[in-house]
């Protein structure tokens, strides 16, 4: 009926004059957008199902394409927008749930952007990182509360196991399934080339990946996909994942069609059926029931990998953490309601959570004012755009971040976000044979290594802005931030002073 027509959001326009019909568009577009037309005998464009990912326009020869944002509305309202009317259109033509990708896209306050970072003048002087040492290396884990000698006085190894990073980046969980081979390859392949680690999110790992063991992640999610003692075993760390930023207090959903034969053996599940874990653990329901499985997992590993538990950033997210810390947990890394995802349903993705800033610094404060700090590291996660955010999430009182979005980007997304429907074009979220040899692993190595690499040399650029040669120094230490456009309250949680105090 008339009622369900929706003007395309976007608009195809092809300059005829350079278009030369080479059909390029037509072969790289997996959603059918582009074809020739023989009557005609020129290119048309099916503007409907177009999802704007740029990747007609990138390969045009002739440079005869863009797509630009219709023009179209509906009669202006700054209550009923024309994004809440489309929404209720699809709703009330379908009466199923609107499912988006990536994060959240809505206008909420990005507090990175309302910090600022200190430097050095005179009495504080400043320090060259390209003459004089920077350590940005770093440890995961617990740490010792005291120096412990034997009755000889030599120091006694009481040190929990460690991950050693070089630089306090990590890839964040994606999984096998809700990404490509071809991009799982390049995230692990690039960890290992960094001296960092990435995380195999739930889906278990596939065969071919277990020789980068020391540089895996392995997650324990409440479905238990793939999960097994060599699974285990062949990590350099396990992560209970009890939440994500964007879908907090839901489990997650991989579409059948996804699931061809070897994701069905990695996952451990039948070929072509849904994987749908479970909003809860269904043994967790309480601190004491995490702790069990913590120590489980430990007893598994014999006691030599850290345990990490990931959560979403939620109201009360500081007494969350302090439970975590006293439950054996060695890490826990908290995701910011503007983390990605392959799918999640679009009223949660962007309404539920709340910013990994404001996460952060309560759940640092927190733990600083109980006495346990130390006791545990803290990963913080939910859209890390650049090095400025990695800086200030670690004065914040982040040990280190988890990347995600942006690590994608590297490997060429466009953001397009329509992930869910498996198409995409850039070979990243998508399991089709075709679209996955798009990506390259070689390249996207290369390019994942380039942009930690960059974000390293300007770390150690602003460190040495700050006066500051170590990551050690720069944790917690929210003397070097001033806010900007912050009220008090949000300077209070924050924990930092207004630009000019």
């Amino acid at each position: 009926m008339a009622v369900d027509f929706l003007y395309p959001p976007y608009e195809v326009i092809r300059n005829m004059d350079r278009c030369i019909s080479c059909r390029a568009c037509e072969r790289q577009c997996a959603n059918e957008v582009h074809k020739y037309d023989v009557d005609f005998g020129h290119m048309v464009s099916d503007e409907s199902k177009c999802v704007n990912c740029h990747r007609c326009v990138s390969l045009c020869p002739t440079r005869a394409l863009k797509i630009v944002k219709t023009d179209h509305t509906f009669k202006e309202n700054a209550n009923w927008t024309g994004k809440a009317i489309t929404e209720v259109y699809r709703q009330a033509g379908t009466g199923g749930v609107l499912l988006s990708s990536m994060g959240n896209p809505e206008p909420y306050p990005i507090y990175w952007d309302k910090l600022l970072i200190n430097a050095s003048q005179v009495t504080n002087p400043s320090i060259d990182p390209l003459r004089e040492p920077m350590e940005t290396r770093t440890f995961l884990g617990k740490k010792p509360g005291k120096i412990v000698r034997d009755e000889t006085g030599r120091l006694v190894p009481n040190l929990a196991p460690q991950l050693e990073l070089s630089i306090p980046v990590m890839f964040s969980a994606m999984s096998y399934g809700s990404i490509s081979y071809n991009a799982h390859a390049s995230l692990a392949r690039a960890a290992q080339a960094l001296g960092i680690y990435y995380n195999t999110g739930e889906g278990g790992l596939h065969q071919d990946f277990y020789q980068y063991g020391p540089n895996t992640i392995v997650q324990v999610a409440s479905g238990r996909f793939g999960v097994h003692k060599d699974y285990l075993n062949t990590a350099a760390a396990i992560e209970i994942k009890m939440g994500q930023g964007a879908k907090p207090g839901i489990g997650g959903h991989l579409p059948g069609l996804k699931v061809g034969p070897d994701i069905s053996r990695t996952r451990m599940i039948p070929e072509g059926t849904d994987a749908i874990s479970p909003a809860p653990h269904h043994d967790i329901y309480s601190i004491e029931d995490l702790r069990q499985l913590v120590f489980s997992l430990k007893e598994a590993t014999n006691y030599q990998k850290p345990v990490i538990v990931k959560i979403a950033a939620v109201h009360n997210v500081a007494a969350i953490a302090s439970g975590i810390a006293r439950s054996g947990a060695d890490i826990i890394a908290i995701d910011g309601y503007r983390g990605g995802t392959g799918a999640a349903p679009t009223r949660i993705r962007d309404n539920v959570g709340i910013p990994i800033e404001l996460a952060l610094a309560a759940v640092d404060q927190r733990l600083r004012d109980e006495g346990i700090r130390d006791q545990v590291s803290v990963v913080a996660a939910g859209s890390i755009r650049s090095s400025a955010d990695l800086l200030k999430a670690i004065a914040l009182g982040a040990d280190a971040v988890y990347i995600g979005t942006a690590a994608l980007l590297a490997l060429g997304c466009h953001l397009c976000r329509s992930c869910q429907a498996g198409k995409c074009n850039w070979g990243i979220a998508t399991q089709r044979p075709d679209l996955v040899r798009r990506l390259n692993p070689d390249i996207g190595v290369q390019r994942l290594v380039n942009l930690v690499t960059a974000w390293d040399h300007e770390l150690k650029e602003m460190m040495g802005g700050m006066g500051i040669n170590s990551i050690e120094a720069l944790r917690g230490n929210r003397l070097m931030l001033r806010g900007i456009g912050l009220n008090q309250k949000e300077l209070e949680i924050l924990g930092v002073k207004y630009a000019g105090e």
